[in-house]
């Protein structure tokens, strides 16, 4: 029988490789269609039959990029918006997460189960009465109201994923951690946290993607030039009478760029957090 079933494995593993190949292919191809965009002359874009290859590479595209427009401030826009809204929704989820787990109160479950429910709203239901909110108080039109957005509608998700993590973390290293002399805030710091690590870097990647990629909040809460986010900025570009798509796509690579090489690093923690984040307790 053991024979048997590793002479199946072994027979199906080039089909799975070969699927894995055709699926790696499928979805690579569109990124190297716009980087190869991005780095040919003009002439070649809507050559016939078209080009898979460039023999005159050109940096031309990024240049006119950062010169002719506020790509630059559209990214550090980003910069600040993603990772303060990633900080601040990681924060609260995290203190969220652990009080629903270790501080058992009457409805808690309910509480949790409540808060997934908010992340099931599509973002453009709430976008509107958000902007009602944010018009009254004087947020719109901020950074600080991009980031406030994007944290309250990260929280839930983060919140429960987290749930999941600190519900497999055994409370007897907590006690054991105070019972020799620290507080409980000191156990959760130097025991709890560093055991939730993947959980809190996947939640942290989630929320960085939500807030990076997002352009409903962005184009309907700030209005202003200088303050627009690289989402908006970028859907700004096509409203030209002439469409320079190779600086386009210079400006989608760009973009792009920051959260493949942040998955590349994290990858393994983000498997890790996502499928404990699977199992609902």
């Amino acid at each position: 029988m053991l024979t048997r079933r590793r002479w199946r494995r072994d027979r199906s593993s080039p089909l799975v490789y070969l699927g894995a190949l055709v699926v790696t292919i499928a979805f690579s191809f569109p990124l190297y269609w716009m980087f190869l965009t991005s780095v040919k002359h003009r002439d070649e874009v809507f050559a016939d039959p078209p080009l898979f290859f460039t023999a005159r590479p050109t940096l031309d595209p990024y240049r006119r990029l950062v010169e002719s427009t506020n790509f630059l401030t559209y990214l550090s826009n980003s910069i600040v918006v993603a990772f303060g809204a990633t900080l601040l929704a990681v924060s609260v989820s995290t203190l969220a997460a652990y009080s629903l787990t270790r501080m058992r109160f009457p409805g808690s479950e309910k509480v949790a189960r409540t808060l997934l429910f908010a992340y099931t709203l599509a973002p453009i239901v709430i976008v509107v009465p958000l902007y009602g909110l944010f018009r009254d108080v004087g947020l719109t039109n901020s950074r600080l109201g991009l980031v406030l957005a994007y944290a309250s509608f990260g929280v839930p998700f983060s919140m429960w994923l987290l749930r999941s993590f600190f519900q497999g973390i055994p409370v007897s290293y907590e006690e054991a951690a105070m019972v020799d002399g620290a507080t409980r805030a000191q156990a959760v710091r130097r025991v709890v946290v560093p055991l939730a690590a993947p959980g809190v870097i996947a939640t942290s990647m989630f929320t960085l993607i939500l807030a990076w990629n997002d352009f409903i909040f962005a184009k309907i809460l700030i209005a202003d030039d200088g303050l627009k986010t690289l989402p908006v900025g970028l859907a700004d570009l096509f409203n030209s009478n002439i469409i320079d798509w190779p600086m386009i796509m210079a400006a989608a690579v760009l973009t792009a760029l920051p959260v493949l090489v942040s998955y590349l690093f994290l990858q393994r923690y983000l498997v890790a957090g996502w499928g404990a984040g699977g199992v609902v307790g």
